[in-house]
This record gives structure tokens, C-alpha cells and sequence, in this order.
């Protein structure tokens, strides 16, 4: 095979603009790839007898085919094919290729030019084929301009509906459609009317803030809503964050909240730590209408939820062949000897595992457990809040092996 490729990036003109290096490498070449939209756009350009790789979800069959190409392939993609484009799939698949790149702008940039907007503090967020992640967290950490490639199925007023779920209303929002096209528009609204509009399928968008939510350190236990009649089941927010600065969330990349009941630690732990990927166990059912309620209320979106016996779950599913690198145990139904063993066989080296006991046996059977492990007991942490229980902050930590 070759392994030699040009990028070229695209907008949606029907009369592209390219670089003449660019335009040269296409007289040249005799194999082409990208997608059907590309192959119009740029069809007049192609020599004749000339061969074209469809480039379509999902990609291996495109993959192979590059592969395969005995001579150089010339490659459209929209945009910049290094931002969020076909470029870094290039890169990852064919590791010791021939690379040359000439990007266009890409469609974020050419919305920032349509508004004369300056956006070299814009926060990026990708929805094409992808989770809400990357926008949450761009949420949560209260960024004022948020750049948001969409698809088919996360439009613009889906996008509204996220914000609008979690309190982010404190944002405006720009729509282009076909930027660089014939079809093109750009289009200024409020959430609430963007909610009701339709846009065409080749869009983005940019959020502007207006008015930022307030942002939460120590949330107190009695904004949160709770188990009806039970409303000492939730862990205090002085003893939550012991807990959580226990934890080391700040250099951790997942985090277990086992029995999360009201969610306050998760909550607490996403609003604090953002790119943070926090997943909350419960077995009471009573408990998952209240996780979602008041992750909408202090505005956490992205915690991944588990109903059911922390036990029964398929935790290798959940945290993959690297492990959890760090666990809070908030309830154990009597069953702390099995829910620790299990959490201990997932702790990445390093990993944390804390718990606040009230009872002193508790807090024994964890420093034997984690002994049993040959875990590493940090000193515990004896807390006093007015009328309040003390707790010990329990700490273990896995060692490398």
C-alpha cells in the first residue's frame, strides 16, 4: 500500500477556494475518498477514470480500503480535518503514513467570522456521534462561549432541552446552517425560541452566556430533597467534603459513589470536578427519582446511574480492564465485608477507597478489610459537627504492585 495522504479541508461552497498545492495534488491523484457530500461538491475537480472511497458510518470498510490503495489518496473532509474531523482517524489507523494537510475553516470558525464574534476563549463540545459529555462539562465548569458541533439526533433544540433540565438558562444561542453554502443562515435566539425552531441538518452552534448559574462548594444537606421521613439519611456537607478531599478526586478519572441515596456525593463531586466521570449506585428504588431531581436542581448532568444490589452489577463493564481509581462506600446494607471486597478487586493501583463510619465497628471491619487486601490504611479522620454523630473519615488505598 502507499500510505501516502492529502487532506483537504472543505465548507459547504459549491465553488471551493483551495490552496494550489492542494489543487495540484488532486490532478495528480487518481484515488479519492470522503463523503457523498464532499464527492459533490468537489466532482468537477476529479480527473476522469478516476476511483472514489466513500467515507460513511461506520468506517471500516472505508478503513480497508485506504489500506489497500497502492497510490497516494487524496482525502476531502469538512472543515479542518484535525478538529473533530477524519484527520485523527487517519493518524491512529495508518501510525507511520505520509500525512499533508490543508484545512479550511472549520464550521465553529466560520460562525465566530459570521458574528464577528472573537472566540479564542470558546470552549469546544462535539455531539456528532457522541455522548453528552464534553458539553456537560463545559456546562458545569461555567464556560461563557461554548462551541457545539451537533448531529441528526442532538439538535439544536435538543440541546435546549439539556440546558433547560439542569437550570442553565443563563445562555443565548447562534445556529448556523450549510455555512459556506448557497443555503447558508445564521440564526440569533434565546433558548425558549430556539426550543420551537427547526434547522437544517448541516448545523452548529455557539452559546453565549448571559447570566451564570451560582456555583456550589459544600452544598448544604437541607437544599436537598430526601427519602420522605428520613431526613438524616444524607451525608452532611462538612463530612461530605472530608470525604471527597479523602478521595483525591482531583487526580482521579473515575469515581464509584456505592448507595448513593439523596446523590449528594456524586453531585458534590461533579459540580467539583467536571471531566470527572462519576458513576452512583442504589438499590432502593425510591432513590432514583431523587438522584435525578436533585442533580437537575444544583444543575450535575452526566452521572451515571445504576439501580439495583451494588453486588449483582457487572462492575468489569463499568470500569473497564483500568479500574476505578476512586470509590465512596455511603451504604452497604450490612454487607460491607462483600461490598468492600468487591470495590478492592476494581481499584486501579493507587486507587482510594473511603467510607465515614459512624459506628466503631464499622470503621474496624473496613481497617480489616483493607488489611485483608493489603491495602494501605491512611489515619483516620475523627469529625464533630454540632449534634450531628461524629464520623471517621475512613481511607484505604491500593497499592502498585
Amino acid at each position: 500500500m502507499s500510505e501516502q495522504f492529502t487532506l483537504v479541508g472543505l465548507s459547504d461552497s459549491a465553488e471551493p477556494h483551495l490552496d494550489p498545492a492542494a489543487i495540484e495534488a488532486i490532478r495528480a491523484a487518481r484515488i479519492f475518498a470522503g463523503g457523498e457530500r464532499h464527492r459533490e461538491i468537489v466532482s468537477a475537480l476529479l480527473p476522469s477514470g478516476s476511483r472514489w472511497i466513500t467515507i460513511a458510518p461506520p468506517i471500516d470498510e472505508a478503513l480497508s480500503q485506504l489500506a489497500g490503495a497502492d497510490d497516494p489518496v487524496v482525502v476531502f473532509a469538512s472543515g479542518d480535518p484535525f478538529f473533530y474531523g477524519f484527520g485523527a482517524t487517519l493518524r491512529k489507523r495508518f501510525p507511520g503514513a505520509s500525512i499533508q494537510s490543508f484545512p479550511s475553516f472549520h464550521s465553529l470558525q466560520m460562525l465566530a467570522q459570521r458574528c464577528l464574534m472573537p472566540y479564542q476563549s470558546m470552549r469546544h463540545a462535539s455531539l456528532t456521534g457522541r455522548s453528552w459529555e464534553e458539553l456537560d462539562c463545559a456546562l458545569i465548569a461555567g464556560e461563557r462561549l461554548i462551541g457545539v458541533l451537533t448531529d441528526t439526533r442532538k439538535t439544536p433544540p435538543e440541546v435546549v432541552r439539556r440546558l433547560l433540565d439542569f437550570g442553565y438558562s443563563g445562555y443565548r444561542m447562534v445556529v448556523g446552517e450549510s455555512l459556506g453554502g448557497q443555503s447558508e443562515r445564521v440564526t440569533r435566539c434565546t433558548l425558549d425560541e430556539a426550543a420551537g425552531m427547526e434547522f437544517g441538518r448541516l448545523n452548529c452552534l455557539i452559546l453565549e452566556a448571559t447570566e451564570l448559574p451560582k456555583r456550589w462548594f459544600g452544598i448544604p444537606e437541607n437544599l436537598f430533597d430526601g427519602l420522605p421521613g428520613r431526613p438524616n439519611m444524607i451525608t452532611k456537607m462538612p463530612f461530605r467534603l472530608a470525604a471527597l478531599a479523602a478521595l483525591e478526586l482531583g487526580r482521579a478519572r473515575t469515581f464509584w459513589d456505592v448507595g448513593f441515596c439523596t446523590g449528594s456525593v456524586a453531585i458534590e463531586a461533579r459540580l467539583r470536578f467536571p471531566g470527572l466521570a462519576v458513576t452512583a449506585f442504589e438499590k432502593r428504588p425510591e432513590c432514583d427519582a431523587l438522584l435525578e431531581k436533585n442533580a437537575r436542581r444544583f444543575g450535575a448532568p452526566g452521572i451515571a446511574k445504576v439501580m439495583g444490589d451494588f453486588l449483582e452489577q457487572d462492575h468489569c463493564a463499568l470500569c473497564g480492564s483500568d479500574g476505578v481509581d476512586a470509590v465512596f462506600i455511603g451504604g452497604h446494607g450490612d454487607r460491607l465485608d462483600e461490598v468492600f471486597d468487591v470495590v478492592a478487586s476494581h481499584l486501579a493501583p493507587g486507587g482510594r477507597v473511603v467510607m465515614n463510619a459512624v459506628r466503631e465497628t464499622s470503621a474496624e471491619a473496613f481497617a480489616a478489610r483493607a488489611v485483608r487486601h493489603g491495602m494501605e490504611l491512611a489515619e483516620p479522620l475523627k469529625l464533630a459537627v454540632g449534634e450531628h454523630n461524629p464520623v471517621t473519615v475512613m481511607k484505604a488505598v491500593k497499592l502498585n504492585p
